[in-house]
């Protein structure tokens, strides 16, 4: 009879105990009832963000009380307690704060929310979960119409990416508003910013021509980067991952919170080492974030110092692809092809697999340093009106060094040399070829509410480059009379830009029309001598008028429907004017930009769906051969086009399971292209006989795929815990523009797993565990690489080589965050 009342009680209090644990809802707006997502609530120990409706729900609580504690940046921090059994749902309206934080150095060039412009945002929840030591691109590789890939094959060093089929060159990337572009070669090297991605507090990508920014013109997408935002309390961070091929990362971040109401300061220093997939593909990438800001209810004056160090070893010549396919019938043919002759090469080469490397000079690396300087000031004259502006400064110097086999003297400017009576025209080399440049200059943005329904924005920059080209030789197998460090050419390059914008979003009941007009000024000369041309002299004044309108229906007050138009124009990168196949001054591009979508947004479902037209006239497309850095050389083209429709979704399905998936199917054509092939004749003493002209019509763009497929499956246990599926399918790529399956790239579908699990324990305010396995499948696979050949007139045949950047198999990295 007793063990049956002790176990009817232990029951009753299980019962009590159960009934005891309850959940709570917690709602967070503004004062204008706004929600605000993904702002950090905390119970205890237990936090975790807002929804995009601004609630956050907290499961399986006790009866007590709980410590509460609410922030959100530019917005008062809430601090209370709440016992959830007295109600299980609470609403907080949190008031802004009286400091003026970084968003409003990126508002100005940024899509708002419901702008007719084709957009999506990262937020720093995402980057930190991604954040293993990879570049920048790597965390956008479920974007849509993103395809990305790595000289060393695992994401470490140098880094490619497209977006509609766009390189780097027509992605337009600012930092808090500042272009990052090089002036010259128009593309964005991450490699010399090492870990940025732990600096950065949000990323927005606007595909197509997007808003007016600074900085180079955007003719396939823009990254507008926003670094971490203002921290009221101090903290530090220590972040470490490890994966394969002996990949490091190490970061310590450090910031000072407030001090006396007003001052701020951060720091980081960064790591980032890797053997690399690829044979010799190292990398030693170090870098330092400094910055310091003074706040106040109307004015915010920061300074930044950012710098990153690089060496990696060259993988730009690519691998050959009887290597990659397994199949040497023409291994031969390939050997000849590249030039090598020494049997010890020719028995290497034969032997290899999908990582071989030609370079084996010890040396053969790219050195850069990069160092940048930011001052930044806003003004907020009142609730209508405010002003930002900002100075910058980038420094960057550096070379890559290489070993020549069998150079010419004369092309160095030396003398042939006489070796026991024998006169020696050619020696194997060793030389450096240095960068050294200065890009400075000055942005501002004016903001103005003209009222409840009108903003106005204008804007602009002036920006000016300075930038030395030259090489040096270092060593000679003969002895030429060579001084130390020879200098055997010298150019220099002077590109001013000039840019100036005004928009205007304007609302009306449910409509919002937007209108931006942006003019911009670019002028470019260069003189000396260049590698491999001398005399290198030209100029480029361009003049560019940029109109964009769009306008936006609000549907109601999740869902709207947008249309836009856009006309932009590009001038010519340096290596158009320098290596132009056409042997022709090259053309700025231009092009009309039309966009059209839907979009919906709720707690439990979002969906994107757009279509775009980007037509050109003289694009500069990519004729598939590349120079002696692996860039691509290009040409212009009369008209062209890429034509497509987009897709991204996201459905919370359960608390526990979300999938999210996009989609990017386009068609990307020249209407009319001629394509000219050396001609051979090895009936003839001199083999070269001239130039064929081969016809297409309606042909592929080279290195545009037609579909670009993510999907993205995350399971959930518990709130802090969670594990995702990741694919990726791209289809098959053409190298050239031939339209040519056998000078192309298989279409390919890689998949990884990512396992995150968040929690506090031993004092630690957060500690974050994420290991990632890439490619689980083993496939083989790449992303671009670049073709070359000639056709022979004896046997009326087109002969042609093949090179692709192999991306790594099967791989992993983990990695431990703590943040007190």
């Amino acid at each position: 009879m007793l063990n049956k009342l002790m176990a009817l009680a232990f029951t009753c209090l299980l019962a009590i105990n159960c009934l005891a644990q309850t959940m709570l809802s917690i709602k967070v707006t503004d004062e204008q009832n706004k929600p605000l997502a993904f702002a950090t609530v905390s119970l205890d120990e237990k936090s975790q963000k807002t929804n995009k409706d601004g609630i956050a729900v907290f499961q399986d609580l006790s009866n007590k009380a709980y410590a509460l504690k609410v922030s959100y940046l530019g917005f008062e921090q809430i601090i209370g307690s709440v016992n959830p059994q007295n109600s299980n749902s609470l609403h907080l309206t949190m008031k802004p704060t009286a400091y003026q934080t970084e968003e409003i150095y990126i508002s100005a060039t940024r899509a708002k929310d419901n702008a007719a412009t084709t957009f999506k945002n990262i937020g720093k929840e995402e980057i930190r979960r991604k954040n293993l030591g990879q570049d920048i691109p790597y965390l956008l590789d479920q974007t849509p119409g993103v395809v990305i890939g790595s000289d060393a094959g695992a994401g470490i060093g140098y880094t490619n990416m497209t977006i509609r089929g766009s390189d780097n060159e027509r992605i337009n990337v600012t930092l808090n508003g500042i272009p990052l572009n090089n002036s010259e070669s128009m593309g964005s090297f991450f490699v010399n910013l090492p870990d940025f991605a732990s600096s950065t507090q949000s990323i927005q990508v606007q595909r197509g021509i997007g808003t007016s920014t600074n900085g180079a013109g955007a003719f396939g997408a823009s990254l507008n980067i926003q670094t971490d935002g203002l921290e009221t309390t101090p903290y530090a961070e220590l972040n470490n991952s490890f994966g394969s091929f002996n990949s490091w990362k190490n970061t310590l971040k450090l910031g000072s919170g407030l001090i006396n109401g007003k001052y701020a300061f951060n720091a980081r220093l960064s790591r980032i080492s890797s053997d690399g997939y690829v044979e010799r593909a190292s990398s030693n990438l170090k870098s330092f974030y400094v910055d310091g800001g003074i706040y106040t209810d109307r004015h915010t004056l920061k300074a930044t110092v950012f710098s990153g160090k690089e060496k990696t070893y060259q993988a730009w010549y690519g691998l050959p692809e009887p290597l990659f396919t397994g199949n040497k019938d023409r291994m031969d043919d390939y050997i000849a092809a590249m030039e090598i002759y020494d049997p010890i090469e020719i028995a290497r080469i034969k032997a290899a697999d999908e990582r071989y490397n030609i370079y084996t000079y010890d040396n053969q690396t790219d050195n850069y340093v990069q160092t940048h300087s930011h001052l930044q000031y806003s003004f907020r004259m009142n609730d209508k009106t405010s002003l930002n502006a900002g100075l910058h400064y980038t420094r960057g110097a550096g070379y890559y060094e290489e070993y020549r086999i069998d150079d010419k003297f004369e092309s160095y400017g030396l003398p042939a040399v006489n070796i026991n009576g024998e006169i020696k025209k050619k020696s194997d080399i060793i030389r450096q070829r240095w960068l050294d440049n200065h890009f400075y200059g000055f942005t501002y943005a004016l903001q103005h509410k003209w009222n409840e329904n009108i903003n106005l924005t204008l804007g602009g920059a002036y920006n000016q480059y300075i930038g030395g080209h030259f090489g040096e030789v270092l060593w000679s197998k003969f002895n030429a009379g060579i001084q130390p460090y020879h200098r055997y050419y010298y150019n220099e390059a002077h590109k001013n830009d000039f840019n100036i914008y005004a928009k205007a979003d304007i609302k009306q009941d449910d409509w919002i029309f937007n209108i931006d007009l942006q003019y911009r000024n670019i002028f470019y000369k260069a003189e000396g001598d260049d590698n491999k041309i001398k005399n290198l002299n030209f100029r480029d004044n361009l003049n560019f008028f940029n109109p964009k309108a769009g306008i936006t229906y609000l549907l109601n007050e999740n869902a709207n429907i947008y249309a836009s138009y856009a006309y932009a124009s590009k001038e010519p990168v340096r290596k158009d004017y320098v290596e132009n196949p056409l042997n022709m001054f090259p053309k700025p591009e231009k092009m009309q930009n039309v966009e059209a979508g839907y979009r919906h947004r709720a707690s439990d479902f979002n969906l994107g769906v757009n279509v775009y037209a980007m037509l050109y006239k003289d694009q500069l497309i990519p004729t598939g051969r590349i120079n002696d850095v692996g860039e691509a050389i290009r040409q212009n083209v009369d008209e062209s086009y890429r034509i497509g429709v987009e897709l991204d979704a996201g459905w919370n399905i359960t608390e526990q399971f979300n999938w999210s998936a996009t989609a990017a199917l386009s068609q990307n054509k020249i209407k009319n292209f001629t394509e000219i092939l050396s001609v051979y004749d090895n009936n003839t003493n001199w083999g070269y006989v001239g130039e064929k002209e081969i016809f297409y019509k309606g042909t592929n763009i080279a290195k545009s795929p037609s579909a670009v497929l993510s999907n993205n499956f995350t399971y959930k246990p518990t709130e802090s815990l969670s594990f995702s599926l990741l694919s990726k399918y791209i289809s098959r790529i053409y190298l050239d523009n031939s339209s040519a399956l056998e000078r192309s790239i298989k279409a390919s579908f890689v998949n990884n797993i990512q396992g995150t699990y968040t929690f506090s324990a031993f004092g630690i305010k957060r500690i974050d565990l994420n290991a990632t396995v890439f490619n689980i499948l083993n496939a083989k696979y790449t992303t671009t690489g670049y073709t070359w050949g000639q056709y022979f007139q004896d046997t009326n045949s087109r002969d042609y080589y093949n090179f692709y950047y192999p991306q790594a198999g099967t791989n992993f990295m983990i990695g431990l965050g703590l943040s007190i």
